[in-house]
């Protein structure tokens, strides 16, 4: 056996935790304003007061979640008086499972899924807030995901407005948006009182990807096990989306392609290979979060890919039962999570010609729908 294989017990990653999505990174670069901007917005709670409320916004895997987190456990390290709450708007879609989890972070207990209305579980968590005399700070994750139904402004005008029905409840909110190229707003009851913060998270340039993907290459394996030319190889697939995670997904898939090859060292096909399976797995997991119907219909769209949208509501109206407006939210929240092209523009357009196509290749999608 020579030198350059890998035996059974060996392992090409020194600290393979680095390359978890969760994982917050030590070195966090090229962010710095953005995370001066958070601390400054939240700085008046440590003094009793409210914080500002952000708007955090930028292309999907460009560190607005690890900022807002990083400078959460920043916070905690300061003060016990401040609750800082992350919901993932994409798991908690309606604004029950978000009060629900805000809810649960507080007490540590386990609220009931069902039997509670909305209201009372809201009341609980203003109770809560008022006699341990904490303010609030919720980063709602991905908010994307609440408007197509209506949520985030219910969501919003609840937490925003809790203060004029229940004097003495702090509570600011950080929306974090994937700027996906849809445009979204909030109902003026909403805005009139959210006024946040701008904080706008760029693409990484291709530079600043190449430093990221580097530091993190140097703490997830061991020495010389990557290659110069498959590094490249990873910088380039990411900057091709401008996703990091992306790339952190590939340098583990790689690395594990490598080590079914019993090799010691990473390849620029290893770095292909994964690619190929990356590609497939930010899919699936959009497509796992759907409901059945939302599924039914994103099947159809995948099977024929130039259905007009009357026709495709027809179909989708016999195997459901489901009625315009809801077919409507749907067409819309696929729109938003990137699943569809809609050219839809406005409610009333029943009477014009719209195509409905899959935003990626139909096989694709089957296969994550299997």
């Amino acid at each position: 056996m020579g030198d350059d294989m890998l035996l059974w017990d060996e392992t090409l990653f020194n600290n393979g935790e680095i390359l978890e999505f969760d994982h917050l990174p030590e070195y966090f670069a090229h962010r710095e304003s953005q995370m001066q901007a958070l601390r400054f917005s939240l700085k008046p709670a440590l003094r009793g007061m409210r914080p500002v409320n952000c708007l955090v916004k930028g292309p999907p895997g460009t560190g607005k979640t690890t900022a807002v987190m990083k400078v959460f456990n920043e916070m905690k390290e300061y003060t016990d008086n401040v609750v800082l709450v992350k919901v993932n708007c994409q798991m908690e879609s309606t604004r029950f499972a978000v009060v629900s989890r805000i809810y649960e972070q507080l007490t540590h207990i386990t609220p009931p899924s069902s039997g509670v209305s909305f209201r009372r579980m809201f009341e609980k968590v203003i109770k809560f807030l008022i006699d341990s005399n904490k303010t609030l700070v919720v980063a709602l994750d991905d908010i994307n995901y609440l408007f197509p139904e209506g949520h985030a402004d219910e969501v919003m005008y609840s937490l925003l407005r809790a203060h004029e029905q229940y004097p003495g409840a702090r509570i600011s909110v950080i929306a974090i948006i994937s700027d996906v190229g849809i445009p979204y707003s909030f109902d003026p009851r909403v805005g009139s009182v959210f006024l946040p913060e701008e904080i706008a998270f760029p693409r990484y340039e291709l530079g600043e990807i190449a430093d990221i993907i580097a530091d993190r290459v140097k703490h997830a394996f061991f020495k010389d096990v990557v290659s110069d030319e498959a590094l490249d190889k990873v910088v380039t697939y990411v900057d091709r989306t401008g996703d990091l995670r992306i790339g952190i997904d590939l340098l583990k898939r790689s690395g594990l392609n490598a080590e079914r090859r019993a090799s010691r060292k990473i390849s620029v096909e290893d770095v292909d290979k994964a690619y190929e399976a990356s590609r497939l797995l930010h899919l699936c997991r959009n497509i796992k979060s759907l409901s059945d119907h939302e599924k039914t219909l994103l099947s159809m769209v995948a099977k024929d890919s130039s259905l007009q949208a009357g026709d495709l509501y027809k179909s989708f109206h016999e195997i459901t039962g489901l009625g315009y407006t809801r077919f409507y939210e749907i067409i819309e929240k696929m729109h938003v999570s990137r699943l569809i092209d809609a050219d839809f523009s406005g409610k009333g357009t029943r009477g014009r010609t719209r195509y409905v196509a899959p935003a990626y290749d139909p096989e694709d999608i089957l296969k994550c729908l299997e």
